[in-house]
């Protein structure tokens, strides 16, 4: 019988399609360690984000309700500190929590439950990528450009490298601290990357861990499915009509992804390898999932902002063989059942009481072999959008639904590929009909559209006054006491190095 509280260790990519991984079907990316992970995990074939869009997916993903309940709405929505998130449920009942690199928080609180923060994030923690729907046209300097994919290639160092590499190295060494420092909790630890994430530049080895000719083309090329409205206004958002891309431009794209993928996968492989070597690997339940999906040149697309699967549905996998006996999942689930999930696991099965009502649902059920639900649903509320963008994926079906454009329905079992749109075929009225009525009953998209528009103008006039003048930054910085670390005098020699080696010396 395991023990009642296992560690959790949550493994989290940023941008990382499943489809690029041979766990799901990927006959390029090189991922050995993903691929041994997924042998003894429960493998979720069909699992989505919320929101496809950073901060978004992670705020819905940590609080497991809805963007719209919390006002997650784009990559500058605060993050309210008064949200429950599994890190302070997880806290709540005796549980050290540990959060190493990217969260993408907004506002004054950069911890939400998380007692340890070792690094600050990659973004900015302020208002000043609000999005505007009051003026849909005009491109603003920090929204996507093609010049990721023009420009990619290899690279010697990179913003994504020098973020990644730290966030690692305190992960690794926070494992360790843990091992070696008596403290009885048990654990939760968040190791956030940034990569896969554009833009498309690798540093050797990974670089090279794919040669030109392994690189797949897009299944899907730009001019086989109809140009539906929010694809024409997300090719305005990225700049794909203002830049020509060339084949050999979309090759050097998807070869640094891919490369990207390979350093990841020797990332995972380094915590993987810590949390053994500490001896804790057998009580710790491990979680590899990821905030969105990339596009990567399908349809002619790139980055995420949408709900076409390559986009929106992500890998997920629950490792702990002692618990969990390794299998499929074919019903699909989402990001926001991932914090009932933790919490019961913390609680030997048993669901806490919440203190806020959650979208998501537990997925014990699946992990344990007796069934499960078989629903995600997703919003979309940041640019690209002129107004609420939703999605409901159960079953065959994923329907698509924005008051400002044509429905989009999608039987993904006879169409993967998502190529046909069958919400204007007179044979999937009632389907579309019935969709349309869950939508109103789930959603009241004149008010989510109305408090959209009044957040961002919240935020834009917040976000530009606190550039004026004297400024204090929210972004996280992380602090270390520099006395209390390695050989310091109110330590004996022999005692602090006794301390510091693991495994101990009796």
């Amino acid at each position: 019988m395991p023990p009642r509280q296992p560690n959790i260790l949550i493994l989290m990519a940023d941008q990382l399609t499943p489809g690029a991984l041979s766990a799901y079907g990927g006959r390029v990316a090189n991922t050995p360690h993903i691929d041994r992970l997924a042998e003894r995990a429960v493998v979720f074939d069909s699992a989505y984000c919320n929101s496809p869009l950073c901060a978004p997916s992670r705020f819905s993903f940590m609080a497991g309700q809805a963007p719209s309940a919390i006002g997650a709405y784009d990559n500058a929505a605060h993050f309210s500190a008064d949200i429950p998130t599994f890190a302070h449920y997880l806290r709540h009942v005796g549980y050290r929590t540990a959060l190493s690199g990217k969260m993408h928080f907004c506002g004054p609180d950069q911890l939400h439950g998380f007692e340890t923060r070792l690094t600050t994030d990659i973004y900015p923690a302020d208002f000043g990528w609000t999005p505007n729907w009051r003026a849909p046209d005009v491109r603003l300097d920090w929204y996507h450009t093609m010049d990721s994919v023009t420009q990619a290639g290899p690279c010697i160092r990179s913003n994504q490298i020098d973020f990644d590499e730290e966030a690692v190295f305190a992960a690794r060494r926070w494992l360790f601290d843990v091992a070696r420092d008596g403290d009885p909790r048990p654990f939760c630890l968040v190791a956030s990357l940034t990569h896969p994430h554009d833009p498309f530049t690798i540093p050797e080895p990974w670089w090279s861990r794919h040669s030109d000719v392994e690189i797949d083309a897009p299944r899907t090329a730009a001019d086989q499915v109809p140009l539906d409205p929010h694809t024409r206004r997300l090719r305005q958002v990225i700049g794909l009509d203002d830049q020509s891309v060339t084949a050999d431009q979309v090759h050097a794209a998807r070869r640094a992804y891919y490369g990207a993928c390979a350093f990841v996968d020797d990332q995972v492989g380094a915590l993987l390898s810590a949390l053994d070597q500490t001896g804790m690997g057998d009580n710790t339940v491990v979680l590899l999932l990821a905030d969105h999906g990339e596009m990567l040149g399908e349809r002619g697309l790139w980055y995420k902002m949408s709900f076409f699967e390559p986009a929106c549905r992500i890998p997920l996998m629950i490792a702990a063989p002692d618990r969990f006996a390794p299998r499929r999942v074919a019903e699909s689930v989402s990001l926001v059942d991932i914090l009932p999930t933790l919490a019961e696991i913390a609680g030997d099965g048993q669901a806490p009481a919440y203190a806020a009502p959650l979208a998501g649902r537990s997925l014990l059920p699946h992990l344990t072999g007796q069934g499960g639900h078989d629903e995600a649903v997703g919003e979309y509320l940041a640019e690209g959008a002129i107004a609420p963008m939703v999605m409901i994926r159960r079953g065959e079906w994923k329907f698509i639904h924005c008051p400002a454009d044509p429905d989009q329905l999608c039987d993904l079992t006879a169409d993967p590929m998502e190529r046909v749109n069958l919400a204007a075929d007179p044979g999937y009225a009632p389907t579309v009909a019935a969709f349309r009525k869950e939508v109103a009953a789930r959603w009241s998209l004149d008010r989510l559209h109305a408090d959209v528009l009044a957040s961002q103008d919240r935020r834009r006039l917040v976000g530009d006054a606190l550039t004026r003048g004297a400024r204090t930054s929210w972004d996280h910085q992380p602090f270390t006491d520099a006395s209390q670390t390695y050989m310091r005098n109110h330590l004996k020699l022999d005692d602090l190095e006794a301390m510091a080696r693991f495994p101990k010396v009796e």
